[in-house]
C-alpha cells in the first residue's frame, strides 16, 4: 500500500480472529492446526531434492536472515518449513517475526540495516522498499521458479521498473460467500454460478420473509473495510480486471462511471432493507456489527449468506464444522458468467536485501513447488498461488477451495485494491466515506469524497 506500510487493517483482522481464541478445531476443519506437533515434525524432516541448491556451492555454516510480520504461534509452521532446505545445504536459517514489520522493515532498509530476506505483504510495500534502494533484484532461479509455478499477474505485483524483484509466497481469496450447507440443502437452495442467479437466490431468500444477507464493518480505526473489498469484487466481476486495474492505479477517476456503478451494485445488496441485515438489525447496523460477528447469524438461522474472506473460517465456534457438508462453508462469489472468474485475493512477496550465494539458494528454496508442498503439509489456514502445490496435501476443507479458486486456469487474480491506493485513499477515505455510504450518505458525494482524497 502506497505510504502505508502499517495495515491497520490486517492487524484489525488479525486482532479480532485472534483474541477470543476463535480457531479451527481439528473437528471443524477436518485437519489439525498450525501447532500440530506430529503433522510439524514429519512434513519438516521429510527428505527433498537437494540438487537445485548445489549450484550455490558450499554453504555449510552460513547463516540467512529473514524477517516478517508473522509471529507465534503462526511462525512454526513457516520455521519447520525451513528444516529441509536446512538439512539439504548445512546452512542456517534466523527468523525473525515483528507485529511492527510493516513499519519497522522500510525503517531498517533505510538505515543500511535490513534482513537478508523480507516476507513482504504489499505490492505497495515492495515499491516503498525498492524505492530505498536497498532491494536487490531477484536472481534468476527465482525468476524462473515464478515464470514456472505463477501466473504473469503475480510477477507484475513484485516488478517495478521492470525489474524483478521477489517471488510470491502465500496468497489468499476474498472472493468467498459463507454459508450453511444444511440449511441452503433444507430450503432447497443451490449455489449461484452466475451473479445473476446470485441475486436471484437473495430475492428468492427475502420472499419468504428471511433475510438473504448479513454483514458488519466496525472494525475500529479500519471501520469500513469490508465494503472496498465487497467495491473490489463488483468491480472487477462487472468491468474485468483490465477496468479494475485502470481505477486501482488511478488511471480512471476513483468517481468515474465504473466504479460509480460498482459501488451501487453493492448497494442493491447491502444497501436493501429486504436483504440484510439478518439477526443483527436493518442496514444502518452494518455500521455498528463488528466483521467478526458479521457472520455468526449464518449458524443461529437468521441469514443466508455473508461476503468475507477465507480467514473469516477462525470466527465461528470450535464446535462449529467447517465443510462442505458442515454447519458452515463458503462458495466462490460468482462472476457475471459461469465461465469468467476473477478473484480478489491478497499475498505476500520474498524481497532480499542481499545477494549472497546462500541468500539466493533459500530464495530458490522458497520460490519452488518443493517449499509449497512442504508449507502445505505443516499448516491449517494457509494457501498459495504456487501452481505446484498438490492440493491433496491440504487438510482444511476452507484451504482447499482456495486453492481450487486459485489454481484455476480460468481464474482471474487480482489484488485488493485499497492495499494499493495511496494511504490518504486506501486506508482513511475509502473507509471513513463507505462507513458514510452505509449509514446513509449518497453514491455520489461518497466517490466525490474520495476522489478529492487522491493525492495530487
Amino acid at each position: 500500500m502506497f505510504g502505508q506500510p502499517t495495515s491497520p487493517r490486517f492487524r484489525a483482522v488479525l486482532a479480532g480472529t485472534l483474541s477470543a481464541g476463535l480457531i479451527f478445531s481439528v473437528a471443524a476443519c477436518g485437519g489439525s492446526d498450525d501447532s500440530d506437533s506430529d503433522t510439524t515434525t514429519d512434513a519438516s524432516a521429510s527428505a527433498i531434492d537437494c540438487s537445485p541448491y548445489t549450484k550455490f556451492g558450499d554453504i555449510k555454516g552460513k547463516t540467512i536472515s529473514i524477517y516478517t510480520g508473522i509471529v507465534t504461534p503462526e511462525d512454526t509452521p513457516h520455521i519447520n518449513s525451513y528444516k529441509p532446505f536446512e538439512s539439504c545445504t548445512g546452512a542456517t536459517v534466523k527468523y525473525e517475526g515483528d507485529k511492527s514489520f510493516e513499519t519497522q522493515i522500510l525503517v531498517r532498509a533505510k538505515a543500511g540495516n535490513p534482513p537478508d530476506l523480507a516476507i513482504v505483504p504489499q505490492p505497495g510495500l515492495v515499491k516503498q522498499l525498492v524505492a530505498t534502494g536497498k532491494a536487490v533484484v531477484a536472481p534468476d532461479e527465482v525468476s524462473a521458479n515464478v515464470d514456472k509455478f505463477w501466473g504473469k499477474d503475480w510477477k507484475a505485483y513484485a516488478t517495478v521498473d521492470g525489474k524483478f524483484y521477489g517471488a510470491p509466497l502465500g496468497a489468499s481469496v476474498k472472493s468467498l460467500v459463507w454459508y450453511s450447507p444444511t440449511d441452503f440443502k433444507d430450503a432447497g437452495y443451490t449455489v449461484p454460478t452466475t451473479l445473476d442467479e446470485l441475486k436471484a437466490l437473495s430475492d428468492k431468500i427475502a420472499a419468504t420473509g428471511a433475510k438473504p444477507w448479513c454483514a458488519g464493518i466496525s472494525s475500529g480505526d479500519a471501520t469500513g473495510w469490508p465494503i472496498t473489498d465487497w467495491m473490489e469484487d463488483f468491480m472487477l466481476r462487472l468491468y474485468g480486471p483490465e477496468e479494475y486495474d485502470k481505477w486501482v492505479n488511478h488511471t480512471i477517476a476513483f468517481n468515474s462511471a465504473e466504479p460509480t456503478a460498482a459501488l451501487d451494485a453493492v448497494g442493491a445488496y447491502l444497501k436493501n432493507d429486504k436483504y440484510v441485515n439478518g439477526g443483527l438489525g436493518d442496514v444502518k447496523s452494518i455500521a455498528t456489527t463488528t466483521f467478526q460477528d458479521a457472520g455468526l447469524p449464518i449458524t443461529e438461522g437468521t441469514c443466508f449468506m455473508h461476503r468475507q474472506a477465507s480467514f473469516y473460517a477462525a470466527n465461528f465456534d470450535k464446535k462449529t464444522k467447517v465443510a462442505e457438508d458442515g454447519d458452515v462453508f463458503a462458495f466462490y462469489l460468482p462472476g457475471k458468467d459461469a465461465s469468467s472468474k476473477p478473484v480478489l485475493g491478497g499475498g505476500e512477496f520474498v524481497v532480499a536485501f542481499a545477494d549472497r550465494p546462500e541468500v539466493k539458494a533459500f530464495q530458490t528454496y522458497l520460490s519452488s513447488d518443493t517449499w509449497a508442498n512442504t508449507k502445505a503439509k505443516l499448516s491449517s489456514g494457509w494457501v498459495t498461488a504456487n501452481k505446484g502445490l498438490d492440493p491433496n496435501n491440504l487438510t482444511n476443507p476452507i484451504d482447499k477451495l482456495a486453492a481450487t479458486i486459485l489454481l484455476d486456469p480460468a481464474t482471474q487474480f487480482r489484488f485488493d485494491g485499497s492495499d494499493q491506493m495511496p494511504a490518504a485513499v486506501g486506508s482513511d477515505a475509502f473507509w471513513k466515506q463507505a462507513t458514510n455510504w452505509i449509514t446513509g450518505q449518497d453514491t455520489k458525494t461518497t466517490v466525490d469524497n474520495i476522489e478529492k482524497a487522491w493525492p495530487k
